[in-house]
């Protein structure tokens, strides 16, 4: 894990323990306890991740509640169902549905409580369509998109999750399986959530049975690795996803993320703010690395 990742846990940590009313002295010794984690782990190839998995373990301890951003979930669900109608009209409109619903998805992918700062949905959705990727393997995805007998798409948070919907209708594939998080950690998504918005009526949702903030596919569940191993296809979402998934090239993978953090623009050679559609075939991503903290 890169030593700028864990600057970015404490931010979360503190801005978690604040909202959940952690008393001084236990939200000191979770701090305590994090740090240690990460520094007897720091010789294993520890992803960030699973350091977040650790700390959320901790704060829902301590907090007593199983989901800390459940109210953040409901309420951007919520806001992106009532913008719902007015981008699918947009993208039915549009001269490229594909490229527009593409476009609409990637700007969801902004809605992500992990990390620090502020965030503004309605910017991020009013420039969506104008906004060039900073890279864009979008034709490879539509013409592997058509090739593809099995596609498994890795969601990521609530509230984007309306706009991967529309994707998903847009692309309308015959055996397209959607996957949501198998407990509650940060935003991410849940089968409750896909329930919400109407994806579990839209395509086969599945839960790949572990609560991380990523896809790891060896922390996963033995049904969701079935279904990954016989995908032709992924579709990654978010930050998290590619952490997790970097090493696996021997899956064609598509990574559809927005660049929030350092760590990310280096890996992938855009700069922080830009949206970008991968292939993981066509570059050369960096395989994860320990880096002493």
């Amino acid at each position: 894990m890169h030593s700028e990742c864990v600057s970015c846990f404490l931010v979360q940590a503190d801005r978690m323990l604040e909202k959940h009313r952690i008393r001084n002295d236990v939200a000191k010794d979770i701090i305590l306890r994090f740090r240690l984690f990460v520094d007897d782990h720091k010789d294993n190839n520890l992803t960030a991740p699973e350091a977040s998995c650790f700390l959320h373990r901790l704060i829902k301890k301590a907090s007593g509640t199983n989901d800390l951003y459940k109210k953040e979930k409901k309420h951007y669900n919520k806001l992106l169902l009532n913008l719902e109608e007015d981008i699918r009209r947009v993208i039915h409109n549009s001269e490229n549905p594909f490229q527009t619903a593409l476009r609409y998805a990637l700007a969801g992918n902004i809605i992500d409580f992990g990390p620090p700062g502020q965030f503004d949905v309605f910017k991020a959705l009013s420039s969506a369509v104008s906004k060039d990727p900073a890279i864009d393997h979008s034709g490879l995805l539509q013409k592997a998109l058509k090739k593809a007998a099995k596609v498994l798409y890795l969601g990521d948070n609530a509230g984007e999750i309306v706009l991967d919907k529309l994707l998903v209708e847009t692309i309308r594939h015959p055996n397209l399986k959607y996957a949501v998080r198998g407990g509650n950690i940060i935003n991410d998504i849940t089968m409750e959530d896909a329930r919400a918005v109407g994806m579990t009526e839209l395509t086969t949702v599945i839960s790949n049975g572990y609560s991380a903030p990523s896809t790891l596919v060896n922390r996963c569940s033995q049904a969701f690795r079935k279904i990954y191993s016989e995908a032709d296809l992924i579709i990654s979402k978010g930050q998290g996803n590619l952490e997790g998934l970097i090493d696996e090239t021997g899956k064609k993978i598509f990574f559809l993320l927005m660049i929030k953090c350092n760590v990310m623009a280096k890996i992938t050679g855009a700069n922080q703010g830009d949206v970008v559609i991968l292939y993981n075939q066509k570059m050369s991503l960096p395989k994860r690395k320990t880096e002493r903290l």
